[in-house]
């Protein structure tokens, strides 16, 4: 590996960098004094600046170490670090990296730590020379997860009692991301759509509790109409039979807005894998054009996998009415 340090990476709303002193300010106020950031943490919140300044010393102390790698994540528009992000192990041998990270509550559900991880990601395997870029979080945070997965970070398992938090003994799930994986999805540009249409179901998803007769978010869908436009829906859970489906509630959202003719569907379960539309949703996507049955349905997100609704609902009984409009 060709170890780089902490070196500057931009994007479209972030600039990564070394610390310096003067972030200790704000990165007590940002992130560092807040319980709720670091909850499923390593180290408490910290009691005051003093504990901040002396940690952002230590940090700024080891600028000259090229293969220690410590993140400021400055949001451009405020001009002020809002959250960090860091190697935990790099291990030469394998030419690997473990990464963490953490972020304000203020900018929790922007996409902010997704661009900030990807932009770490490409750093390291296209500039450091890295193998494998792996991050585990606990299962109780499982909004972690979601920012891994959408950085193309495959689920390897779950370690049992493998960890200690500020919580106490705690399971490990682990993702990673190997240099090959990464390389297929740059000569593939294709796929990139179907990486985005998951990552707008996962940013919806959000499963919870609306009353003691409602879950929603259990599962979320992308779709993207044939102008281009990407409209999302989560799934609704009643204790009656009232409830309704993340693609049905994506199609509400899009003749809402005055489009009916779909291109493709993605759908995501709680368990973050996609899958195929139920049967009632089949009809109902089937119903609404009559190409519907070209609609692309993702079935695997690794291998780009997809199957026209068509055969997901062969010998339709409505093709002949659809001939005769």
């Amino acid at each position: 590996m060709n170890h780089k340090g902490t070196k500057e990476i931009e994007t479209e709303r972030l600039l990564l960098r070394p610390f310096c002193p003067e972030d200790a300010d704000a990165m007590y106020r940002n992130w560092a004094s807040q319980a709720e950031v670091t909850k499923f943490l390593t180290w408490p919140a910290h009691e005051s600046v003093a504990v901040t300044k002396e940690i952002v010393e230590s940090w700024c102390a080891q600028k000259e170490n090229l293969d220690s790698y410590q993140w400021a994540i400055e949001l451009k528009e405020i001009g002020e670090p809002i959250g960090n992000i860091s190697t935990v192990k790099v291990d030469d041998r394998t030419a690997s990296a473990t990464v963490g990270y953490c972020l304000g509550t203020n900018w929790w559900g922007m996409g902010i730590m997704p661009e900030a991880l990807r932009a770490v990601i490409t750093f390291f395997f296209d500039e450091v020379g890295m193998n494998c870029v792996s991050a585990c979080h606990d299962p109780r945070n499982p909004n972690s997860g979601k920012v891994m997965k959408k950085c193309g970070m495959t689920y390897e398992g779950t370690w049992r009692a493998a960890g200690v938090n500020n919580q106490g003994i705690c399971d490990e799930v682990w993702y990673s991301i190997l240099k090959k994986e990464y390389d297929r999805r740059k000569a593939q540009p294709d796929t990139t759509v179907w990486e985005e249409l998951y990552e707008k179901a996962v940013s919806v998803q959000d499963g919870r509790v609306v009353s003691p007769f409602i879950e929603a978010g259990g599962v979320a869908a992308a779709i993207r109409t044939k102008s281009g436009n990407v409209y999302v829906g989560v799934c609704i859970d009643t204790a009656s039979t009232l409830g309704m489906c993340a693609e049905r509630n994506a199609i509400a959202n899009m003749l809402t807005h005055g489009e009916s003719q779909i291109d493709k569907v993605v759908a995501v379960m709680s368990d973050g894998k996609v899958g195929a539309p139920c049967g009632a949703c089949r009809e109902f996507l089937m119903q609404l054009d009559r190409e519907s049955g070209e609609i692309e349905v993702l079935m695997d997100l690794e291998t780009k996998r997809t199957v026209k609704l068509k055969d997901l609902i062969p010998d339709w009984w409505g093709a002949e009415r659809f001939q005769e409009g």
